[in-house]
């Protein structure tokens, strides 16, 4: 399959979808419906597309959510992806869908030079679907911390995931744990340094 092939399959899809959300509400059920299964993936992409670039303030708590309940339904098998009545009605604001198909190319120019169906065994099995959403939960629960200028870097991991996920690509996936570890061994780092900061300004106040 080429990369055409996978255009068609991940960024044609949101593309299509952000472009109905420019010119009507689009809804998170209107896209879960359509897409049954695929929609994890297509969801999530959705959902975290947007911490790539400045956000308007008051969406990360509701797009974390709503990405972290999906994620949790992966890691426990489920293959029918459900939101409660109140996410699954959300409507993305139409200046941040404006963004989001301003900087959409950005993304997938780099991921459809690399994605294409590969050890498709391993990213058909049923074990490495739940793998998959438990490391999107933890890349979530990571991009969720109140860290300045941290967003980006768990959404990469995210993408990774998911675009490897809806394109059967295993090969994708394995990098995309080995991703998440080296994000889960920075992100360590950081709350190292900050325990250590607040310590060293604490004994300078005392």
């Amino acid at each position: 399959m080429d990369s055409n092939t996978a255009q068609s399959k991940f960024s044609q899809e949101i593309k299509t979808l952000l472009e109905q959300l420019a010119h009507q509400p689009l809804t998170l059920a209107h896209v879960l419906n359509e897409t049954s299964e695929r929609g994890f993936s297509l969801v999530i992409g959705l959902l975290v597309l947007p911490f790539l670039f400045p956000m308007p303030p008051g969406l990360t708590t509701i797009l974390g959510s709503a990405c972290l309940l999906l994620s949790l339904q992966m890691t426990v098998g489920r293959r029918s992806p459900w939101l409660p009545h109140r996410v699954a009605q959300f409507q993305f604001p139409a200046t941040l869908a404006r963004q989001l198909l301003s900087n959409l190319k950005r993304v997938t120019r780099v991921t459809e030079r690399f994605v294409r169906p590969r050890l498709t065994h391993l990213a058909a099995s049923s074990r490495a679907w739940q793998i998959n959403g438990a490391c999107i939960s933890w890349l979530t629960v990571l991009l969720m911390l109140p860290i300045p200028m941290t967003n980006p870097i768990p959404t990469l991991g995210i993408l990774l995931i998911a675009i490897a996920t809806l394109e059967a690509d295993g090969l994708m996936l394995c990098l995309g744990y080995v991703t998440t570890g080296l994000i889960t061994g920075l992100f360590g780092i950081l709350g190292y340094g900050l325990l250590r900061s607040s310590d060293v300004i604490m004994q300078w106040l005392q």
